[in-house]
This record gives C-alpha cells, sequence and structure tokens, in this order.
C-alpha cells in the first residue's frame, strides 16, 4: 500500500528531480523500511519454524492486500478476485492443519 501511495508520488521530470523525489519520498521509504523489518522476522521465524507451514503464510499478505486496495484505493472486487482470495485462505487453512504442532 505504502509502495502504491509513494510510487504516485514520484514525478520525473528529470533524473535530477526524479532522484530527489525519491529520497524524499516518506511512504515509498517507510514501505521499504516495513519490508526489511518483514525480511528479519520472516528470517528469524523459519530458524524456528517449518518452512511449510511458515511461507504459506506470506501469501495471506494477497488477501490484505485486496482488502485494502478497495477500502483504500477504491478499486473493484470482482467474484472472481473474491474467488481468488478465497481459494488462498482456504490453501493456507489446509496447509497449517497439516503441519506439525
Amino acid at each position: 500500500m505504502l509502495m502504491k501511495i509513494g510510487a504516485g508520488k514520484i514525478q520525473p521530470a528529470t533524473l535530477s528531480e526524479a532522484m530527489m523525489s525519491l529520497l524524499t519520498n516518506v511512504p515509498l521509504i517507510a514501505a521499504y523500511a516495513c519490508y526489511g523489518v518483514n525480511l528479519i522476522l520472516l528470517t528469524l521465524a523459519l530458524r524456528h519454524g517449518e518452512l511449510s507451514s511458515i511461507y504459506p503464510i506470506i501469501s495471506v499478505t494477497y488477501v490484505w492486500v485486496g482488502i485494502l486496495s478497495v477500502l483504500i484505493f477504491h478499486e473493484s472486487m470482482t467474484p472472481l478476485k473474491i474467488a481468488g482470495l478465497a481459494t488462498i485462505v482456504l490453501g493456507v487453512a489446509v496447509l497449517g492443519r497439516g503441519s506439525k504442532s
């Protein structure tokens, strides 16, 4: 979400202006900071958990992006998108039930 907001603020008239726009783009910087924190937390989780259980949880991100894109950016949610998101949730639930306790 932050990457999309930040990308909308880039005004690449010249190369130097585009670079300055990137360096002062708070939503874009925040997005990459969140991405870095996510990478660190995922690495820590993978040290102690099962890859087959932890990695599918990442796919739930697609569900959140789908919901938030409707709420924040007023994008359309078609029946096919709803079916796709439901499939992701169902798949993660099935994989979660099949993992070790």
